[in-house]
């Protein structure tokens, strides 16, 4: 591939590095010069929820996402600096000059866990019959390939109908994981035994699993790229109180805590914890957003002006303030102010101002009863961590000042992904997902009318359906000129502003927060989503 190709399929990479991009009080740890890894030892990391399935091929639900990629391995990782595309699973590709066909010529020696070859069957099968029908991300990633084709058992070679500037964005473990196709061909994907009794390529074998207690991995002592990994095994522990993660962390009885898992009313009192380091390193790719959602097909949200109001109630700095405690920014639009290539401010806003609210709903035909109450409705939220449960309370707060009476129902991650994207049958919600690397792989499932599918978590579950909004979606995804993929996008945004099917309320920053002891847990671009081969162990 050309540079100048790869700089203009990998914009993203520069677009996501920026700093600056958050007020964030943190130091960024860089990998560990100190000494050369040791060999041995069990990295401990809290995590929860706890995953319902253990591959992301056919869940894209952050506890899977964590745990998953140690066990499977990717086509490619991500570098945790530049972010541009670096071999895992294919030791290179190559890419044809008019954009429609993409080869990837794989590593020859991997075997899955149970000493199968790991084969371009895989891949072809993984793609064509498991990510393009059960993941969220699927159809926006490899909607324009045609064809799978395997020359040889170590040759993949991607047939595309229009260019797909994106693709080599999409390719770590946790956005396109690839199955073993002699374990699942012929089966029903979602019942697969293997589902939860994991065979992959990765640098670790699930060992044990006590559901709401522990997960244990293992070193795969037959992995390709050795002496990795260099951790005997991984512990998981799940943890469901926010406070118990922080009391394991200070008792040295955990390595890490990911993803602002520890309530940030802790994180002044730890940050003064020698024995501790803080980094947000390793989420560039996930520029992660939280999103309040309207159930489009229920008729008291199908009058913009209903939508627009609520977003007029909610105070997004006030948020971020007081249950982020600054770590992120109140969103403007769809899309993280890290992805600079392609965040726009020329969007509609949406300034706190309960009056204008309130004559909205006037408007919308929603009057105050004799009772103060306009509406009432059923609010959901699951237990992703102390923040979103507490925004769903501040939700019913603020909703409740302009006569929306706000029941809130919290629920475990699966009811909740059930109820959400499979039963279709809640009213609102407030949920986080990734809008990165690439919109046309993060946000475009959110927003475009064919993500509506039903068991497909972290999909369009607002049911949004607009022909305008798949056009530009559609077009922006094989547009090849960069200038003309930034337009389109700011067209996106505008759009999805005008029309809020969801209203975006922070654009999140994550902290890891690590003992000095545990090194190089974010040394990809994928931090903890990584598969840790290079994480070691002080003695």
């Amino acid at each position: 591939m050309t540079d100048a190709k790869r700089r203009q399929i990998l914009g993203f990479g520069a677009a996501l590095g920026v700093a600056g991009a958050f007020p964030l009080p943190l130091l960024a740890r860089s990998a560990s010069g100190a000494a050369d890894p040791v060999a041995g030892g069990t990295l401990v990391l809290a995590e929860f929820p706890e995953p319902t399935l253990l591959t992301s091929a056919l869940i894209a639900a952050a506890p899977t996402n964590n745990i998953s990629p140690k066990i499977f391995d990717g086509l490619l990782y991500y570098d945790v600096e530049t972010l541009e595309p670096k071999p895992q699973l294919a030791e290179r590709w190559e890419e044809s000059e008019d954009g429609l066909t993409l080869t990837f010529f794989l590593r020859d020696g991997v075997r899955w866990h149970d000493g199968q070859p790991f084969t371009s069957a895989d891949v072809a099968f993984t793609i064509t019959e498991v990510l393009l029908q059960f993941n969220s991300r699927g159809k926006a990633i490899y909607g324009n390939v045609t064809a799978v084709d395997t020359p040889d058992p170590l040759t993949v070679v991607l047939r595309l109908s229009k260019p797909a500037p994106y693709i080599l964005a999409g390719l770590s473990s946790w956005i396109s994981q690839i199955l073993p196709r002699h374990l699942y061909e012929g089966t029903d994907f979602m019942t697969n035994p293997h589902n939860t009794a994991p065979v992959g390529t990765g640098p670790y074998k699930l060992a044990g699993w006590e559901r709401g207690n522990y997960m244990r991995l293992v070193r795969n002592e037959d992995y390709w790229d050795q002496p990795r990994p260099y951790l005997d095994g991984i512990l998981y522990r799940f943890l469901p109180d926010s406070a118990s993660r922080a009391a394991a962390l200070e008792a040295g009885d955990v390595h890490v805590v990911a993803e602002s898992k520890v309530p940030g009313s802790d994180l002044v009192r730890l940050r003064e914890d020698p024995r501790l380091e803080y980094e947000t390193k390793g989420y560039a790719l996930l520029a992660s957003m939280q999103f309040f959602q309207f159930n489009l097909k229920n008729p008291k949200f199908q009058d913009v002006r209903v939508r627009r109001a609520f977003a007029h109630a909610i105070d997004r700095d006030f948020i971020v303030r007081n249950i982020w405690y600054g770590y992120g920014s109140a969103a403007t639009g769809p899309l993280s102010p890290v992805l600079t290539t392609f965040y726009s401010e020329e969007v509609p806003a949406y300034p706190f101002d309960p009056a204008k609210a309130e004559a909205l709903l006037d408007e919308a035909g929603f009057p105050r009863g004799a009772d103060g109450i306009r509406m009432r409705i059923v609010h959901d939220a699951a237990q992703n961590g102390e923040a979103f449960p507490r925004t769903a309370e501040y939700l019913r707060d603020a909703l409740g000042k302009i006569g929306i009476a706000v029941e809130v129902r919290i629920s475990d991650f699966a009811s909740f992904s059930r109820r959400v994207y499979t039963d279709r049958d809640f009213e609102t919600a407030n949920y986080y997902t990734s809008c990165g690397p690439d919109p046309a792989i993060g946000a475009q499932r959110i927003y475009w009318s064919q993500a509506y599918v039903d068991g497909v978590s972290y999909s369009n579950g607002s049911g949004y359906d607009n022909p305008d909004m798949d056009r530009i979606l559609e077009t922006a995804q094989a547009e090849p000129d960069a200038a003309t993929r930034r337009a389109l996008y700011a067209d996106f945004q505008r759009l999805a502003m005008e029309e809020l099917p969801e209203i975006p309320l922070v654009a999140m920053q994550f902290v890891t927060i690590t003992a000095r002891e545990a090194h190089d847990v974010s040394s990809k671009a994928d931090g903890i989503k990584a598969n840790l081969a290079d994480a070691w162990i002080e003695s």
